[in-house]
């Protein structure tokens, strides 16, 4: 018979799923915030987080910077420099020989363009001096009340002369000191220029070696495009200082200002500081010639810098800079800025380099497809492609 026993238990009926919580449990105080408040503090929290890092990396760099600005500035040129190395290698020569021999062509340009910059600065600097300071009283004479508290406070300054010299002598230890550290740190850049030129290939080989592949391809790719953005800042950098400076210097020579190639010299250190140093060398050459021929020939000044600098922005600029620097002006400039405020002028040199690398390194990093994506040649190609141009 398949009737159930009596004194088998009844099976219990299917219910709800056990909870081991109330239903009407009160939820921890977090969540009762709304959730665009639960966002916005989880936003600053890795905000905060994100600038402490920074601002420790940064502090770090500047502690050490005996050792890593000699570092940033054997990066900046080596990017500029490795191109010259296939050159000489499919000409026979080993890569140490091409590595030494790019070194000491290196030291001698190097050299020769401080040279050429010192003496032009040296024999001008008198006459750029004295059409300051008649520039400077033009300008206070216009001024009215205003421009003779100016040339008091200026009278003031310069009495202070003798201290300023007590100081300067004071310092002169520190200057030693100073100078010992700058030929240190130019012979470890030089060295570490000659190590980079000779051994860059190998720099896969080496990520690979301590990384798994996927994690090697994206510091490779990262690695690529940061360097193929230093060398084009740096290359690109270096031939608009070059076109700056010969255009003023050539307009300046023709009004006839006095200094003309001082100021041009200044005008190809400045081309190094994007914007600032622009703008700073062409307000000299305007003030000298301004005290040297009147307002007439500052005007003629100033068309002449305003000229190239329209052309360096419109022209040189998308040509020679857009494919390789993609950085914003405003970018350029908060920059700029930052890094001098961080390191001097080296920090405003190094500023706009390191910012274009960084840039790039994003770059790379958003492309890269996650786990389980597309293949992951095509970034590394394009990486190697931008090193070899």
């Amino acid at each position: 018979m398949s009737g159930r026993s009596s004194d088998e238990p009844t099976p219990a009926e299917p219910g709800p799923p056990h909870r081991t919580e109330p239903l009407d449990r009160p939820s921890p105080a977090a969540y009762r915030l709304p959730p665009a408040v639960r966002l916005a503090a989880a936003w600053s929290v890795a905000v905060i987080l994100f600038i402490t890092v920074g601002g420790l990396i940064v502090y770090a760099l500047v502690a050490l910077r005996a050792a890593t600005v000699p570092l940033f500035l054997a990066l900046l040129g080596t990017a500029l420099l490795y191109p010259v190395m296939p050159w000489l290698v499919r000409r026979g020569l080993s890569r140490g020989l091409a590595a030494g021999l790019t070194c000491a062509v290196l030291v001698a340009a190097v050299f020769g363009v401080l040279a050429v910059l010192t003496n032009s600065l040296v024999h001008s600097a008198p006459q750029i001096a004295h059409s300051l300071q008649q520039a400077g009283d033009q300008i206070a004479e216009r001024l009215g009340p205003l421009g003779d508290r100016i040339k008091y406070a200026l009278s003031q300054s310069a009495g202070s002369g003798s201290s300023l010299v007590s100081s300067l002598a004071d310092g002169v230890l520190s200057g030693l000191g100073l100078a010992t550290q700058v030929i240190t740190g130019s012979v470890l850049a030089l060295a570490l220029v000659f190590f980079f030129l000779r051994d860059g290939h190998r720099g896969d080989e080496l990520v690979r070696s301590v990384l798994p592949d996927e994690r090697a391809d994206t510091v490779i790719a990262c690695g690529l495009k940061a360097f193929a953005a230093m060398a084009g800042f740096m290359r690109g950098t270096t031939l608009i200082a070059l076109i700056d400076a010969t255009f003023i210097t050539t307009g300046l020579l023709i009004l006839d200002v006095p200094g003309a190639a001082g100021l041009g010299a200044l005008v190809f250190l400045g081309a190094f500081v994007p914007f600032i140093g622009a703008f700073l060398s062409g307000t000299v050459a305007v003030l000298v010639a301004l005290a040297d021929g009147g307002l007439s020939r500052a005007l003629w000044t100033l068309g002449v810098v305003l000229a190239v600098q329209m052309v360096e922005g419109n022209v040189l600029q998308p040509m020679i800079q857009s494919r390789t620097v993609e950085l914003h002006p405003a970018t350029i400039m908060i920059a700029v800025v930052a890094g001098s405020g961080v390191a001097g002028i080296l920090g405003a040199l190094l500023a706009v380099p390191l910012s274009a690398a960084g840039l790039g390194i994003i770059n790379v990093l958003r492309s890269r497809p996650g786990p389980g994506g597309p293949s992951r040649g095509a970034g590394s190609a394009a990486g190697g492609a931008a090193a070899d141009g």
